[in-house]
């Protein structure tokens, strides 16, 4: 490689989306300068940019940096430019790591704010320091947030967003400890919706199934707040929620136990009143919110009542943990080869293996797909699709994609190239749904922040459906990742390379292992779909492109 064809990587970050203050524009701007003033304006051009909005420095796990870590490793660097050095990292251990991986591959540091530069030993030297005190501040702003947390889980207040089922928010005036008067908010019992959170506690404590609960809620016409069906997660999220719990001696015990930090005395635990707990998860923009342990929870009591007996409560934690170490795992020997990648053509869900429990007179068990919508709560009329048949047709098809071996290599080369980028795209659009995912949460909180403040005047009524229509695009996008994250679930890993090289010396398909059926399906097909009776494959890299396939026995209900 040349000198010549080396770049600069120019990469920025902004932990809230703002347009004050160092903004991600302003960030790339001055290290352009900064390339264009020591190195040449056509280096500044052709710089390559990274930038996360929205992001902490408190970790490297933020998409833009992990993408250009990943593609430094292809692609000839001169150096890593940024603005300041606490835009890559406030925590020194990911930071010193970051710079002897940069070293051990000739690629510099450069942190223009401080005039750092690790082409020298004092640079180095000098840019640990820095990297130490702003750790060190991180920490402290840690410290500070947990202080407040404190003093806020005295007070047992909501601190404000969407009301678990079976509240509502309401402001109150309260006296803080400097004699100011305080616009606070607590909860209040909604009576419909407790009587639902009270139901699903009972199902899942009947059935300990949350598949049975969700069916059984369903039956009953049992729905959300929103209006639509209970799904396994939402009930896995209420019946989790210690916000349900009364604040009992036998809540105060097991949170004791649990080694939980505790704002409240024990006689403040007297049944009378609900826990309410604060620092419970861990949020990441586009990703999920993770439960953390209860040792690092803030536990006091509310100034809403109690839903759920604590013993009772403590039970249903108990099963659910039980039921997640005996979660049901794919066998290995499940010889399925189209799940994740067959849909329903009536309602778009996915269609899912079923063995019928006979014997075919090959010797196989006898399969069939059913469309996982019609199986939970009956919404689908769609016939079960002939799993042998359909899976046999399939692979049929993808021996035949073209006359001869000279085209069908061809053929395989070409989906090489279109499929390489096949599970990264995947991947990015499931990182990019979250990222709106949680950008659509944080405007919902701002709004109705927002909303407090101007009550019922034109503005507010403008506000408020401004809510709606962000909680409707929060619904479309949820909908959109589960079905990603299930498909994503569902496929085994394709290595393209490994079966390319298998199918292009033309064995006998029947003698491909399962995974390789599999990988050879994703290979080929962007995804296929059912009719009721004929499935239509859809040639990856080519959206318009479908070939119909009957099996030679459609199953009759």
């Amino acid at each position: 490689m040349n000198e010549e064809r080396k770049q600069f990587v120019i990469y920025s970050r902004k932990s809230k989306i703002t347009g004050k203050g160092e903004s991600i524009e302003n960030q790339i701007e001055l290290c352009r300068q900064y390339i264009a003033c020591h190195y040449s304006t056509q280096d500044a051009e052709n710089a390559l940019v990274y930038e996360d909005e929205g992001f902490s420095g408190g970790t490297l796990d933020r998409p833009q940096f992990r993408r250009m870590m990943c593609e430094s490793h292809d692609r000839p660097i001169v150096a890593i430019v940024v603005y300041r050095l606490d835009r890559i990292s406030r925590n020194i251990g990911d930071f010193a790591g970051l710079i002897d991986d940069l070293g051990q591959r000739g690629i510099e540091f450069i942190s223009i704010k401080e005039q750092f530069d690790t082409s020298s030993p004092m640079g180095r030297a000098m840019m640990y320091i820095a990297s130490v005190f702003s750790q060190l501040e991180r920490e402290t702003i840690a410290e500070r947030i947990r202080d407040n947390m404190h003093e806020l889980a005295r007070t047992g207040r909501w601190l404000g967003g969407v009301t678990p089922l079976g509240f509502t928010s309401e402001a109150v005036s309260m006296c803080s400890s400097g004699g100011k008067m305080k616009k606070m908010f607590r909860l209040l019992p909604v009576p419909q919706e407790i009587r639902i959170v009270r139901r699903i506690f009972h199902l899942f404590a009947e059935t300990v199934s949350l598949s049975e609960t969700e069916m059984l809620l369903r039956k009953e016409e049992i729905r959300t707040r929103a209006g639509n069906p209970f799904t396994r997660f939402a009930l896995r999220s209420i019946l989790s929620n210690p916000v349900y719990m009364c604040a009992d001696e036998a809540a105060w015990l097991y949170l004791r136990a649990h080694n939980a930090d505790l704002s409240a005395e024990k006689m403040d635990f007297d049944g009378s009143r609900g826990v309410m707990v604060y620092n419970r998860t861990e949020q990441h923009p586009g990703r999920t919110h993770k439960r953390r342990p209860m040792e690092e929870w803030i536990v006091s009591v509310g100034e809403h009542q109690g839903v759920i007996a604590g013993e009772d409560w403590i039970r249903v934690q108990e099963l659910l943990a039980r039921n997640a170490s005996q979660e049901y795992r794919k066998p290995r020997s499940n010889a399925a080869i189209l799940p994740g990648m067959l849909f329903c053509g009536e309602c778009g869900a996915p269609m899912r293996p079923k063995l019928t429990g006979r014997i075919r007179k090959d010797g196989q068990p006898d399969c069939r797909y059913v469309c996982t919508a019609k199986e939970r709560d009956h919404r689908c009329s769609m016939k079960d699709a002939p799993g042998n048949a359909l899976e046999a047709e399939v692979m049929q098809t993808i021996g035949g994609l073209a006359p001869n071996r000279e085209e069908q290599c061809a053929q395989l080369l070409k989906l090489r190239k279109s499929i390489s980028g096949m599970d990264v795209e995947q991947n990015a659009e499931i990182v990019l749904i979250r990222e709106q995912i949680a950008e659509n949460e944080s405007a919902i909180r701002n709004l109705l922040h927002t909303l407090e403040h101007t009550g019922e005047s034109d503005v507010g009524k403008y506000i408020a459906e401004q809510i709606q229509e962000c909680d409707r695009r929060g619904k479309v996008l949820k909908k959109r990742l589960e079905e990603l994250e299930w498909k994503a679930d569902e496929s085994e890993t394709l290595s393209a390379d490994l079966l390319l090289d298998i199918l292009m010396e033309n064995p006998p398909l029947s003698i491909l292992s399962v995974e390789q059926k599999r990988n050879a399906v994703r290979l080929c097909f962007d995804r296929i779909v059912w009719d009721g009776e004929t499935a239509h494959l859809y040639m990856r890299g080519s959206a318009s492109e479908e070939i119909p396939v009957v099996p030679s026995c459609v199953y009759s209900e």
